[in-house]
């Protein structure tokens, strides 16, 4: 799902609240050492985010925020917000060549450069998060 957030809407926040979960507190912030990623050079997207990419020969660049159910990729276009909000169960992450996300037949392809191995610690804490809500879920005692 992918939600213009350039202006606050009501809507729109419960609505990414319910699929990905409210933002961790202050406390959990700092306890799990930061939410969010320092961004990423995006080399290519599915079509569906045409609309999200500047159309100039500008650098688009995106950031990963992590919530309790999920992550909320954010793209920024020139003064716009645009979020693609991913449930864990349905994230899906190849690390070979490029660094892409995957989720519903849309992915993200982002460039293995030096922001990328600044993000090696938040990609494995992304990791670590949702295999851990992914082991709560299928456990049978929850």
């Amino acid at each position: 799902m992918i939600y213009n957030r350039t202006y606050s809407d009501n809507d729109t926040e419960n609505e990414i609240n319910n699929l990905i979960g409210k933002s961790f507190s202050f406390l959990k912030i700092l306890k799990l050492g930061g939410v969010g990623s320092s961004r990423f050079i995006i080399e290519s997207a599915s079509e569906k985010f045409l609309n999200s990419l500047n159309k100039v020969a500008d650098i688009n660049y995106c950031n990963i925020e992590l919530r309790p159910k999920g992550v909320m990729v954010n793209i920024t276009q020139q003064l716009n917000l645009h979020s693609w909000v991913i449930p864990y169960y349905k994230l899906v992450i190849f690390d070979s060549q490029s660094f892409s996300i995957h989720c519903d037949g849309l992915n993200i392809k982002l460039t293995k450069d030096r922001n990328y191995r600044n993000n090696k610690s938040f990609n494995s804490k992304m990791m670590k998060l949702k295999n851990e809500y992914l082991k709560n879920i299928e456990s049978p005692l929850n």
